[in-house]
């Protein structure tokens, strides 16, 4: 399989951080059409309510996935089911539960509470799975869990390089041989290289204003489109 290039639009990123990050589910089908056209082969998102919220709601989610589908057809979808975005474990996989449209994949962080069990309800729904994995530790929470992963999420948090990189080698190696396909990935100061060493490794990547409002050279990227284009580049 040929290494995907994820579209990462939003995340927890505010309009006052960036004029271009998209919020409701007409700027979020724009962009992802354009980083579609780009080069991107599949996108992820953090759907916002009426008052910029990030939300697991039914019609919160069920509008960002739908809006998307119908500016770019076949191209895939995802969410995220961080627990800042609604606390408790419990209500967390019950808004999951409550989708009315299931986006085709949903990134669950295997160290916080309650992870296994939206993982079991995503997979009860039909929805891939992709395992967060932010340290070393989470490789063996993430092992305990019964339900089947589709990706692994390789995220480096360190905002300096060299330690993002290190973080990035000893997970890697912290995985078991022949599991799911990886995704690396970094942010903030550590996204650029980050992003070299996924390529070099030849493993899915992904860019985007969640992770960095920054072009290579440090120049301020205008939006989503551009540093997927600039991905893409770098990656041929």
């Amino acid at each position: 399989m040929d290494p995907v290039l994820k579209a990462c639009l939003n995340g927890g990123r505010r309009r006052d951080e960036h004029p271009a990050v998209p919020l409701t589910p007409a700027e979020l089908a724009t962009d992802a059409a354009r980083c579609a056209r780009a080069g991107a082969a599949a996108v992820h998102v953090h759907p916002r309510d009426d008052s910029g919220t990030e939300s697991l709601h039914p019609a919160v989610i069920a509008g960002a996935v739908t809006a998307i589908r119908v500016a770019r057809p076949g191209l895939p979808v995802g969410v995220s089911t961080g627990a800042w975005i609604l606390p408790d474990p419990v209500e967390r996989a019950a808004a999951v539960r409550a989708w009315t449209v299931l986006p085709d994949f949903a990134s669950v962080n295997a160290h916080e509470p309650g992870a296994a069990e939206v993982a079991a309800a995503l997979h009860e729904r039909g929805v891939m799975v992709e395992a967060g994995i932010w340290t070393q530790e989470a490789v063996d929470a993430w092992r305990r869990w019964p339900t089947p992963t589709g990706r692994i999420l390789v995220e480096c948090m360190a905002e300096r390089v060299e330690r993002a990189l290190a973080d990035a080698a000893a997970i890697l190696a912290a995985l078991p041989g022949g599991g799911p396909p990886v995704l690396l990935h970094g942010e903030g100061p550590a996204t650029w290289p980050v992003f070299g060493e996924a390529v070099r490794r030849g493993l899915h990547t992904r860019i985007g204003l969640e992770d960095t409002l920054l072009l290579p050279d440090g120049s301020p990227a205008p939006d989503n489109a551009t540093l997927v284009a600039t991905a893409r580049s770098l990656t041929r």
